[in-house]
């Protein structure tokens, strides 16, 4: 296998995250009711499809929406979306997602993903926390369906994290890191 430096790494990571960032990732702009929009279709969609989300968002603390996330890779990947945190389904900040991964993978796709914080303090360490978290999968989707095996540190109860939507053709095993970050749109 050939010998990565951190450099090289880091800075094809970088170049991963800035050509998905550039990408029309349906967001449009930084207007908060447009992100709010997407965040309530999101909610919606997941509720209609899985409507054991529902019992799920109403015991929850809060819940951050990402409505959606592009992603591409090929050895190193990056994706990037952004969405909303809602408690009492009523927005009180905005996040973007932004993720660098290394490993087999190639491809394309986009999906939503739900972050439920079930306890105060899991909410409150999430708001007050550095956004960082690491993780590993083996994943893919097609036009048809899509699937993910794996772990990040955001999913350990007492937060569930529900990737859906998947569209688009991508295959891989990868390690990973996303950074969630405070945004005002």
């Amino acid at each position: 296998m050939a010998d990565y430096s951190r450099r090289a790494f880091l800075g094809a990571a970088g170049t991963a995250v800035l050509l998905t960032a550039a990408c029309a990732n349906g967001v449009g702009n930084n207007n908060a009711a447009v992100i709010d929009a997407r965040v309530d279709a999101t909610r919606d969609y997941l509720f209609d499809r899985y409507p054991g989300t529902r019992d799920l968002a109403r015991d929850a603390k809060g819940v951050l929406y990402m409505p959606l996330v592009t992603e591409a890779g090929f050895g190193v990947g990056g994706a990037y979306g952004r969405g909303a945190l809602r408690i009492n389904d009523i927005t009180v900040d905005y996040y973007s997602a932004t993720r660098a991964t290394i490993g087999f993978q190639i491809g394309a796709q986009q999906y939503a993903h739900a972050l439920f914080f079930m306890t105060e303090q899991a909410l409150a360490d999430f708001r007050a926390g550095s956004g960082w978290a690491v993780g590993a999968d083996v994943r893919y989707a097609t036009p048809d369906q899509g699937a993910s095996i794996g772990k990040e540190t955001t999913e350990i109860q007492p937060v569930v994290a529900l990737v859906f939507g998947q569209s688009g053709l991508i295959a891989g095993a990868t390690l990973g890191g996303v950074k969630y970050s405070r945004i005002i749109p």
